[in-house]
């Protein structure tokens, strides 16, 4: 078959992500070898605003994916004419983010004469988990957990997804970075939550648990959050101090249960034997430690990308981009981008 004799050969992939406040280039050899990752963070520009400024963010992704792109090939040693195909994210993002990566590579294939392939920003965050577990091959569930999404999916082959749950309402890392701005953290909530919970007591506040009574695998984190706020509002008309580390480990513990069950829940059912985590929530400390162990004492394979891989980055873009490569996915020159593409929806 044509796909498979594509497999054997080198592939090339250089990616672009752009679909939010990283400015992203990266060179993969044949979906798990990493020849070169290079990210321009606007994190500290963010920063001062409290959350991302989509005008400034795509403004800034106009002055460095050029130099970006130059890092990439230089450090993978290689050219444009070395390169087997270009693959860039064109959803979901920042529509104004997203059109500054798809138009770049819409120019490198075009003037470079490449297969252009537009990879979904989630399946690469999925695909991330291949770069360091070479041994890991679908199927398998996958807990996607992010600013902006909150999914548990079955990877039933490369390109092959179904989603089994979804948040309701706020995302896991929207729910983070809100509770962050509540008790005065600032931005980007998740790290500095992470942070801060290790000197507090998980359980010193209950906070819920939401169920979502006719989807059991769904998630819904704005009762969390409200409790949350609720909380801080009752101390402060009652002015009580707030242990802003045992709330923070309370908030984080409720989140890491409400993720793990529902994860575990599904493996169970399923009878799956392998799980990963993805997206830039995963490099939570707390919901590492309670998935991985959740996973040994049920006797399932647990595998997360390092905590570098779990923030968005090119890498695990061209990791998705060579497996829709070898299967064949090819985009025209009309490719645009779409800020709310779901994910295994093909445009």
């Amino acid at each position: 078959m044509e796909s498979s004799m594509k497999e054997q050969e080198e592939v090339l992939i250089l990616a672009i992500e752009s679909s939010c406040d990283e400015t992203a280039a990266a060179v993969v050899k044949n979906g798990r070898t990493v020849l070169s990752n290079i990210i321009n963070s606007q994190i500290d520009i963010h920063t001062l605003y409290g959350g991302v400024v989509p005008e400034i963010a795509s403004r800034k992704h106009i002055e460095n994916i050029n130099p970006v792109i130059n890092m990439a090939l230089k450090e993978a040693n290689v050219t444009l004419d070395d390169i087997t195909a270009i693959a860039v994210t064109y959803g979901p993002g920042l529509v104004g983010a997203l059109l500054v990566g798809v138009a770049e590579a819409k120019a490198i294939a075009f003037a470079k004469n490449k297969p252009l392939v537009g990879v979904h920003h989630i399946e690469g965050h999925i695909s991330a988990n291949y770069i360091e577990h070479p041994e890991l091959e679908p199927p398998f569930a996958a807990l996607v957990v992010s600013g902006g999404h909150t999914h548990l999916v079955m990877v039933n082959d490369y390109g092959d997804y179904e989603i089994i749950g979804r948040t309701r309402d706020d995302a896991a890392g929207e729910a983070f970075d809100k509770v962050a701005r509540a008790v005065g953290l600032g931005y980007p909530g998740g790290p500095k939550i992470d942070k801060l919970a290790k000197e507090g007591n998980p359980h010193a506040i209950e906070f819920p648990r939401a169920h979502v009574e006719d989807s059991p695998y769904d998630f819904s984190f704005s009762g969390i959050k409200s409790a949350v706020l609720n909380y801080i509002n009752q101390c402060e008309m009652k002015n009580e101090e707030i242990n802003k580390a045992d709330l923070v480990a309370s908030f984080q513990n409720a989140v890491v249960d409400a993720l793990v069950s529902r994860a575990m829940m599904l493996v169970k059912e399923r009878n799956i034997d392998k799980l990963a985590i993805a997206g830039g929530v995963a490099s939570n400390s707390a919901l590492r430690e309670a998935l991985s162990s959740a996973c040994e004492e049920n006797g399932i394979k647990y595998y997360s990308p390092s905590p570098k891989l779990c923030t968005d980055n090119a890498a695990m873009i061209g990791a998705a981009g060579y497996y829709d490569y070898i299967k064949g996915v090819r985009h025209g020159f009309d490719l645009n981008a779409v800020p709310n593409l779901k994910l295994g929806e093909r445009i």
